[in-house]
Protein backbone atom coordinates (compact mmCIF):
# COMPACT_ATOMS: atom_id res chain seq x y z
CA UNK A 1 0.00 0.00 0.00
CA UNK A 2 1.00 3.43 -0.59
CA UNK A 3 1.78 5.51 2.33
CA UNK A 4 0.84 8.76 4.02
CA UNK A 5 3.73 11.04 5.77
CA UNK A 6 2.96 13.63 8.11
CA UNK A 7 4.40 16.80 8.31
CA UNK A 8 3.28 18.21 10.71
CA UNK A 9 6.54 20.08 11.85
CA UNK A 10 6.13 22.00 8.44
CA UNK A 11 3.25 23.66 7.14
CA UNK A 12 2.57 25.89 3.97
CA UNK A 13 1.66 29.74 5.47
CA UNK A 14 -1.79 29.94 4.81
CA UNK A 15 -1.17 33.49 3.95
CA UNK A 16 1.53 31.96 0.82
CA UNK A 17 -0.74 29.62 -0.09
CA UNK A 18 -0.30 28.39 -3.93
CA UNK A 19 -4.06 28.42 -4.54
CA UNK A 20 -4.95 32.02 -2.97
CA UNK A 21 -3.30 33.82 -6.40
CA UNK A 22 -5.64 31.70 -8.73
CA UNK A 23 -8.52 33.81 -9.40
CA UNK A 24 -10.68 30.50 -9.39
CA UNK A 25 -11.20 31.49 -4.92
CA UNK A 26 -12.79 34.24 -3.43
CA UNK A 27 -10.07 36.68 -1.06
CA UNK A 28 -9.90 35.95 2.84
CA UNK A 29 -10.62 38.84 4.84
CA UNK A 30 -7.42 39.33 7.64
CA UNK A 31 -9.34 37.85 10.16
CA UNK A 32 -10.69 34.68 8.22
CA UNK A 33 -6.76 34.68 6.90
CA UNK A 34 -5.51 34.44 10.76
CA UNK A 35 -8.34 31.81 12.08
CA UNK A 36 -7.50 29.33 9.03
CA UNK A 37 -3.91 29.73 9.71
CA UNK A 38 -5.13 28.93 13.77
CA UNK A 39 -6.86 25.65 12.61
CA UNK A 40 -4.70 24.55 10.67
CA UNK A 41 -2.48 22.06 12.17
CA UNK A 42 -0.02 20.72 9.66
CA UNK A 43 0.23 19.14 6.23
CA UNK A 44 -0.03 15.33 5.25
CA UNK A 45 2.17 14.18 2.23
CA UNK A 46 0.33 10.71 0.73
CA UNK A 47 1.68 8.63 -2.19
CA UNK A 48 -0.14 8.32 -5.33
CA UNK A 49 -2.42 5.00 -4.63
CA UNK A 50 -3.06 5.51 -1.08
CA UNK A 51 -5.87 5.91 0.82
CA UNK A 52 -6.81 8.96 2.83
CA UNK A 53 -9.74 7.95 4.28
CA UNK A 54 -11.64 4.22 4.64
CA UNK A 55 -15.42 3.79 4.45
CA UNK A 56 -17.05 3.44 7.73
CA UNK A 57 -14.32 4.88 9.95
CA UNK A 58 -13.76 7.79 12.16
CA UNK A 59 -11.56 10.06 11.62
CA UNK A 60 -10.14 12.87 13.91
CA UNK A 61 -9.37 14.71 10.83
CA UNK A 62 -10.70 16.92 7.65
CA UNK A 63 -8.15 17.91 4.95
CA UNK A 64 -8.03 20.40 2.19
CA UNK A 65 -6.26 19.28 -0.92
CA UNK A 66 -3.67 21.50 -1.29
CA UNK A 67 -1.63 19.81 -4.29
CA UNK A 68 -2.87 16.50 -6.82
CA UNK A 69 -6.02 14.63 -7.46
CA UNK A 70 -7.82 11.49 -5.98
CA UNK A 71 -11.28 10.57 -6.34
CA UNK A 72 -13.99 9.34 -3.34
CA UNK A 73 -15.67 5.97 -4.28
CA UNK A 74 -18.05 2.90 -2.62
CA UNK A 75 -17.22 -0.28 -2.87
CA UNK A 76 -19.38 -3.32 -2.83
CA UNK A 77 -18.47 -6.95 -0.91
CA UNK A 78 -16.93 -8.07 -3.78
CA UNK A 79 -15.03 -5.83 -4.77
CA UNK A 80 -16.52 -3.66 -7.20
CA UNK A 81 -16.83 0.41 -6.79
CA UNK A 82 -18.29 3.49 -7.97
CA UNK A 83 -16.08 6.48 -8.14
CA UNK A 84 -18.64 9.20 -7.14
CA UNK A 85 -16.51 12.25 -7.45
CA UNK A 86 -12.55 13.46 -8.39
CA UNK A 87 -11.12 15.57 -5.84
CA UNK A 88 -8.53 18.56 -6.63
CA UNK A 89 -6.93 21.89 -4.91
CA UNK A 90 -9.09 23.51 -2.57
CA UNK A 91 -11.41 20.42 -2.16
CA UNK A 92 -12.81 19.76 1.47
CA UNK A 93 -12.53 15.90 2.29
CA UNK A 94 -13.56 14.18 5.83
CA UNK A 95 -16.68 16.02 6.18
CA UNK A 96 -19.06 14.19 6.06
CA UNK A 97 -17.23 11.96 8.82
CA UNK A 98 -16.79 14.94 10.75
CA UNK A 99 -20.94 15.59 10.51
CA UNK A 100 -22.26 12.31 10.14
CA UNK A 101 -19.60 10.13 12.58
CA UNK A 102 -18.13 7.76 10.08
CA UNK A 103 -17.35 7.93 6.76
CA UNK A 104 -19.84 6.78 4.17
CA UNK A 105 -17.13 6.49 0.97
CA UNK A 106 -13.49 5.96 0.82
CA UNK A 107 -11.14 8.45 -0.88
CA UNK A 108 -8.42 7.65 -2.94
CA UNK A 109 -5.24 9.45 -4.81
CA UNK A 110 -4.33 9.26 -8.03
CA UNK A 111 -1.62 11.12 -7.92
CA UNK A 112 1.25 12.49 -5.04
CA UNK A 113 -1.25 14.64 -2.77
CA UNK A 114 -0.58 17.28 -0.40
CA UNK A 115 -3.34 17.62 2.30
CA UNK A 116 -4.15 20.65 4.86
CA UNK A 117 -4.95 18.90 8.28
CA UNK A 118 -7.62 20.05 10.21
CA UNK A 119 -8.69 19.47 13.77
CA UNK A 120 -12.16 17.66 13.88
CA UNK A 121 -12.99 18.90 17.21
CA UNK A 122 -12.03 22.48 16.24
CA UNK A 123 -14.67 22.68 13.24
CA UNK A 124 -17.13 24.04 16.44
CA UNK A 125 -15.05 26.64 16.94
CA UNK A 126 -15.01 28.09 13.12
CA UNK A 127 -19.29 27.85 12.70
CA UNK A 128 -19.10 29.77 16.25
CA UNK A 129 -16.56 32.34 15.99
CA UNK A 130 -16.68 33.00 11.48
CA UNK A 131 -20.09 32.68 9.77
CA UNK A 132 -18.57 33.14 6.66
CA UNK A 133 -16.49 30.70 7.10
CA UNK A 134 -19.26 27.90 8.08
CA UNK A 135 -21.13 29.45 5.14
CA UNK A 136 -17.99 28.78 2.71
CA UNK A 137 -18.15 25.10 4.06
CA UNK A 138 -22.47 25.31 3.84
CA UNK A 139 -21.35 26.07 -0.63
CA UNK A 140 -18.34 23.35 -0.47
CA UNK A 141 -20.98 21.01 0.20
CA UNK A 142 -24.12 21.89 -2.04
CA UNK A 143 -21.34 22.32 -5.05
CA UNK A 144 -20.26 18.87 -4.44
CA UNK A 145 -23.99 18.01 -4.43
CA UNK A 146 -24.58 19.85 -7.68
CA UNK A 147 -21.48 17.60 -9.34
CA UNK A 148 -23.20 14.56 -8.19
CA UNK A 149 -26.28 15.57 -9.44
CA UNK A 150 -24.83 15.90 -12.90
CA UNK A 151 -22.55 13.01 -12.32
CA UNK A 152 -25.99 11.20 -12.25
CA UNK A 153 -27.99 12.57 -14.95
CA UNK A 154 -24.82 11.72 -17.26
CA UNK A 155 -25.01 7.80 -15.91
CA UNK A 156 -28.48 7.76 -15.87
CA UNK A 157 -28.81 8.79 -19.34
CA UNK A 158 -26.13 9.37 -21.58
CA UNK A 159 -24.89 6.86 -23.66
CA UNK A 160 -21.64 5.70 -23.48
CA UNK A 161 -19.39 7.99 -25.82
CA UNK A 162 -21.56 10.82 -24.10
CA UNK A 163 -20.42 10.02 -20.96
CA UNK A 164 -16.61 9.50 -21.45
CA UNK A 165 -16.79 12.28 -22.67
CA UNK A 166 -18.70 14.28 -20.25
CA UNK A 167 -16.01 12.69 -17.76
CA UNK A 168 -12.79 13.84 -18.99
CA UNK A 169 -14.48 16.85 -20.09
CA UNK A 170 -15.30 17.90 -16.65
CA UNK A 171 -12.17 16.55 -15.26
CA UNK A 172 -10.46 18.81 -17.60
CA UNK A 173 -12.44 21.75 -17.13
CA UNK A 174 -11.71 21.96 -12.96
CA UNK A 175 -8.14 21.54 -13.70
CA UNK A 176 -7.72 24.04 -16.08
CA UNK A 177 -9.26 26.12 -13.69
CA UNK A 178 -7.19 25.40 -10.49
CA UNK A 179 -3.87 25.58 -13.59
CA UNK A 180 -2.83 21.85 -13.06
CA UNK A 181 -2.14 21.85 -16.85
CA UNK A 182 1.08 23.09 -18.28
CA UNK A 183 1.75 22.43 -22.29
CA UNK A 184 0.31 18.73 -21.88
CA UNK A 185 -3.08 18.43 -20.78
CA UNK A 186 -2.78 15.47 -18.98
CA UNK A 187 -5.39 14.26 -16.88
CA UNK A 188 -3.67 11.30 -14.23
CA UNK A 189 -6.68 8.33 -14.50
CA UNK A 190 -6.71 4.78 -16.09
CA UNK A 191 -9.24 3.34 -18.07
CA UNK A 192 -10.44 1.28 -15.05
CA UNK A 193 -11.18 4.89 -13.28
CA UNK A 194 -13.15 6.03 -16.17
CA UNK A 195 -15.02 2.59 -16.19
CA UNK A 196 -15.53 2.56 -12.69
CA UNK A 197 -16.76 5.83 -12.60
CA UNK A 198 -19.08 5.65 -15.80
CA UNK A 199 -20.74 2.15 -14.81
CA UNK A 200 -19.27 0.67 -17.77
CA UNK A 201 -16.91 -2.49 -18.34
CA UNK A 202 -13.56 -2.20 -18.91
CA UNK A 203 -13.69 -3.77 -22.67
CA UNK A 204 -16.61 -1.38 -23.40
CA UNK A 205 -14.52 1.71 -21.92
CA UNK A 206 -11.58 1.16 -24.02
CA UNK A 207 -13.51 0.73 -27.33
CA UNK A 208 -15.75 4.00 -25.63
CA UNK A 209 -12.24 5.93 -25.73
CA UNK A 210 -10.78 4.89 -29.12
CA UNK A 211 -13.71 6.21 -30.31
CA UNK A 212 -13.11 9.84 -28.57
CA UNK A 213 -9.60 9.16 -29.84
CA UNK A 214 -10.85 8.54 -33.53
CA UNK A 215 -12.66 11.89 -33.32
CA UNK A 216 -8.96 13.72 -32.43
CA UNK A 217 -10.10 14.44 -29.08
CA UNK A 218 -7.79 12.98 -26.53
CA UNK A 219 -4.98 11.01 -27.37
CA UNK A 220 -4.88 7.90 -24.39
CA UNK A 221 -1.53 6.98 -22.67
CA UNK A 222 -0.27 4.57 -20.24
CA UNK A 223 -1.32 5.98 -16.86
CA UNK A 224 -3.58 9.00 -17.94
CA UNK A 225 -5.69 10.44 -20.75
CA UNK A 226 -4.24 14.07 -22.69
CA UNK A 227 -7.09 16.26 -24.07
CA UNK A 228 -6.57 17.78 -27.48
CA UNK A 229 -10.06 19.28 -27.57
CA UNK A 230 -12.17 19.88 -24.85
CA UNK A 231 -14.77 21.97 -26.59
CA UNK A 232 -15.12 19.36 -28.72
CA UNK A 233 -15.62 17.06 -25.55
CA UNK A 234 -17.95 19.25 -23.91
CA UNK A 235 -20.20 19.08 -27.81
CA UNK A 236 -20.03 15.29 -27.69
CA UNK A 237 -21.35 15.31 -24.30
CA UNK A 238 -23.87 18.03 -24.51
CA UNK A 239 -22.77 19.50 -21.64
CA UNK A 240 -22.19 23.55 -21.04
CA UNK A 241 -19.40 23.54 -18.49
CA UNK A 242 -19.07 24.13 -14.95
CA UNK A 243 -20.41 27.66 -15.26
CA UNK A 244 -19.53 28.34 -11.47
CA UNK A 245 -18.61 32.05 -10.04
CA UNK A 246 -15.47 32.17 -7.59
CA UNK A 247 -15.77 29.26 -4.79
CA UNK A 248 -14.33 29.15 -1.31
CA UNK A 249 -11.17 27.50 0.08
CA UNK A 250 -10.74 26.94 3.38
Amino acid sequence: MATARATHAYKTPCELCPLRPLPHFRDFTRDELEFVSWFKKGELAVDAGATVLVEGAHSAHLYTVLAGWGFRYKSLEDGRRQILNYVMPGDLIGLQGTIVGEMQHSVETLSPVVLCVFERDELMTLYNKHPSLALDITWIAAQEERMLDEHLLSIGRRNALERAAYLIAFLFERGKRLDLFNDRKFIPVTQQHIADTLGLSIVHTNKTLKKLAERKLIRWQERGCEVLDGEGLKEVAGWEGLGETKRPLI
